[in-house]
This record gives structure tokens, sequence and C-alpha cells, in this order.
């Protein structure tokens, strides 16, 4: 099948089908991401120590801020091409491509070189301290080394699934995860590379992966390939981007902020000790996070598709599946915290006191679960059809408006149990704040009727399509 008949059927294979066949790949991928991140962080928790653990959770936001400026381009872009896409806008998509490149390496360099010159301070400030500052500046010195790599990767992946190449995104998510594990096995286990080991791994699969991805988009044969005249920037297409992917810049940069706000917190109430549990609870947590985001990423092409191509019948179809997956993904989730929490722990440490703050911090983490699932749908569902303010607004609802006020006032009621039970608290309020836009919309949508799934034909003559 060639690639444009594939882009093609996102308008007219059943949505179901196209649902599996775009978020299997996702949640393997990211299956594969979630126990890299395990794996990862046991052998820096049983080589290593408690400390280095802790370590590794305090550079949290810095991972998540690198993560906030590569969604802003890698979300943003695929989900215009896929409106592109839809509407058979070959050209505009292809402009794309290239501006998504230029994109990265422009902000990955940037980052990574404003990230150097102030390294110690950015890390006290999130909340190192002396024992935990020299893990985590040596994790980080290898991965702002790398992090223009960290972005192409991530910016690629996320263009291969709007080019309706889902699997292709997944073999290269599975590559980077084996590499990744191989690596750290020579690395930190023979080699005795600690905290450093990991980074490395981490940069070098990610690279052989890039060129893979590099590689696939210089076919000259596939709708989208990468080729001269795209990579300078455009106005408009940058601004394309930005206006979709300032969503889940500003989730990922408030995930940033809080993460510094709860290591701080954490270290003032429990010591770096409760840091260290927060990063392994935070570690099983986002392994199920991760699962739902993969159900969002098969969805989003299939959805951006056919809000290009007015096709809402077929658009509120994969709405509905993707929450039904994403709850059942949570429900298995909250689960696995409420009845095998120490098991959990114990991947990561034999040190008893890290296991038992560990164990508390896994179920209260994880108690309302069973409804995040749906709000994280809701508000990628709202960014895949342009309603920006609406995803922005359901994005920063819950950190900054719920969980970063109960951050202040629950521990000084409750301590240590209060910084951890503000994360349910404000998932809690988020997925009534999510239900209710939801219901908004939908009602909204009554008074214009979708319109009826028709079939869509090649164009002999696209719109906008040009020759090589």
């Amino acid at each position: 099948m060639d690639n444009k008949k594939a882009t093609l059927e996102l308008g007219t294979r059943p949505v179901g089908r196209l649902l599996v066949q775009y978020a299997v790949p996702a949640i393997i991928a990211m299956t594969a991401s979630s126990l890299y991140n395990i794996i990862d962080r046991a052998f820096i928790g049983q080589q290593v120590g408690p400390d280095a653990i802790a370590g590794l959770g305090v550079t949290f936001p810095f991972m998540n801020l690198s993560a906030a400026f590569g969604a802003a381009v890698g979300v943003g872009s695929s989900t215009t091409i896929s409106v592109k896409l839809g509407q058979r806008d070959y050209s505009t998509a292809q402009n794309l491509l290239g501006n998504t490149v230029t994109l990265n390496l422009i902000i990955g360099v940037a980052f990574a070189v404003i990230s150097f010159i102030f390294l110690d301070p950015i890390l006290r400030f999130f909340g190192a301290s002396d024992q935990t500052l020299p893990y985590a500046r040596e994790f980080m010195e290898i991965i702002l080394a790398g992090n223009v790599i960290t972005h192409m990767y991530f910016g690629m992946n996320a263009v291969l699934r709007a080019a309706s190449k889902p699997r292709h995104a997944m073999y290269a998510t599975i590559f980077t995860v084996a590499m990744n594990i191989l690596l750290d096995v020579v690395f930190i286990w023979w080699w005795r590379w600690g905290i450093r080991g990991a980074a490395f791994a981490t940069i070098i699969s990610q690279t052989l992966a890039m060129i893979w991805q590099l590689w696939l988009f210089s076919d000259k044969k596939e709708l989208l390939h990468l080729k001269r005249g795209i990579y300078r920037l455009k106005s408009n297409l940058v601004k394309n981007i930005i206006s979709i992917g300032i969503s889940p810049f500003l989730m990922n940069a408030c995930a940033c902020l809080i993460v510094i706000f709860m290591n701080n917190q954490f270290v003032h109430y429990g010591g770096d000790m409760a840091v260290g549990a927060y990063s392994i609870a935070n570690s099983i947590a986002m392994m199920f996070v991760m699962f739902v985001m993969g159900v969002n990423q098969g969805m989003q092409p299939i959805a951006g598709y056919n809000y290009g191509a007015q096709q809402n019948d077929r658009l509120m179809r994969v709405l509905k599946l993707a929450i039904i997956a994403a709850t059942c993904i949570m429900l298995t989730g909250w689960l696995i915290a409420m009845f095998f929490p120490y098991y959990c722990a114990r991947l990561f440490t034999t040190d008893p006191t890290l296991i038992n703050l560990s164990v508390d911090g896994i179920r209260i983490n994880m108690m309302l679960f069973p409804v995040i699932g749906f709000q994280m749908v809701i508000t990628n569902f709202f960014q895949c059809i342009g309603k920006v303010k609406i995803s922005i607004f359901l994005s920063l609802s819950r950190q900054l408006l719920f969980l970063l006020p109960l951050l202040l006032i629950f521990p000084m009621f409750f301590g240590l149990n209060g910084v951890w039970a503000s994360l349910p608290t404000s998932d809690g309020i988020a997925a009534i704040v999510a239900f209710c836009m939801m219901y908004w919309f939908m009602k909204k949508l009554r008074k214009n009727p979708p319109q009826p799934s028709q079939s869509l034909t090649p164009d002999p003559s696209p719109k906008g399509e040009g020759s090589d």
C-alpha cells in the first residue's frame, strides 16, 4: 500500500480498526519506553544507590522542560500535517516537515547552551541537595550534550505517525529502548560508569534511531520526504505549529514547575529519601500515563484528518473508543498500585526506608487513576481539533489552578502525606472540569449535527501538490 493511499484511508476505513492500527504500535512503543524508564532507574537504584535515585528525581523538571519544547514542535507539526493531509494540501504538509527539522535544530541547541551555562543553580532550584547534586549534574551534562538529538528523534517520530507510518514510529522507539537497556548493562553494570552510563545509553540509542528516521524521510518515493527548499522557516507554518503545540508545551512546562515545587516540598517535609520515593512512584505512574499517551497518539492522526475532512461522525467515534481504552488502562494501573505497591518499589531499591516511603506514595499518587484517562483523552481531543484555548485551559487547570495551591495548603496540615495527597485531589477536580467541558462541547455539537461519512477517492490533482 503506498503512502498516499494509507493517508486517504484515514477518512474511509472503519474507525475502530484505524484506532487499533495507529494506537497499538504507539502503545507498544510507549510500553517499551516505560519499561526502559523503569529498568534504567532500577539499574541506578540497585547499582549506584538511593542517593542516585533521588538525584535522578531532581532531573525530572529538566526533562519535562526539554520535553515541553519538543512537544511544542513535535505535536504541533504532526497535528498540522494530519489536518493538511486531510485537506489534501500535500505541498504545505511537505514544507511543514522541513520546518519541523529546522525548529528542532534551533530549539535543541539553544536549550542545551542556556542550560549548560546555569546548570548548577538550576539544579539547586529544582531541589538538589549537597548529596544529590553531583548525581544530577553528571546525568544532565550528558543529556544536554545530546539534547538536539533528543528533540529531533521525538519530532521525527511524531511526523512518522502523522505520515501514516505508525509502525515505523513504533520500530524506532522499540529499537531505542532495546539499545538503551543493552547499553545500560554495559555502561552501568559491567563498566561501572554509574549515572553517567545511563545518560550515555540514552543519547547513543536515540542517535542511532534518529539516523534511521532521517533515512526513511530521505526516500523521494514517500508522500512526505526531505528535499531542498522546505527547511527555510515560514512564518505562517511556524505560527500554525506553535499555535497547536502551545498546549502540550504549557502542559509540560507546568509539569516542570510542579515537579520543582514537589521536590522542594518533599525535601522540606521528608528529606532526600522522600524525593527518591517520588521518583519511584512517578516512574510507576508514568508507565500507565504513557500507555494512554499511546492511545492519544493513535487518535491524533485519525481525529486530525477527519476534522480536516469535516467528517464529524468519525471524529466522535474515535473519541469514544479512545476514552474507553484509556479508562481500561488506568483502571489496570490502579489495581496494581492498590494491591502490589511493595513489589513495584522493590524493583528499584533494597533500602527499607525508601521502600516504605515508596509504597505509601504509589498508593496515594494513583488513588484516582480510573478517571485520569478520561481527562487526558479529552484534553488531547480538543488539541487535535484545533480548540487550542480549551486544550490549554484543561492542561493548565490541573497543575496551576488545582495542584499548585494544594501543594501549598495540604502539607501545612498533613505534612509529607499532604504533599502526596495533593496529586489525586487535583486529578479528581481536573476530571470533573474535563467532563463539564466535554458536556458543553457535545451540547453545542448537537445543534450542528455531524455530517455523514463520505467515501474519499484520490484527487487526480491534489491541492498544492507539486513535483520534486
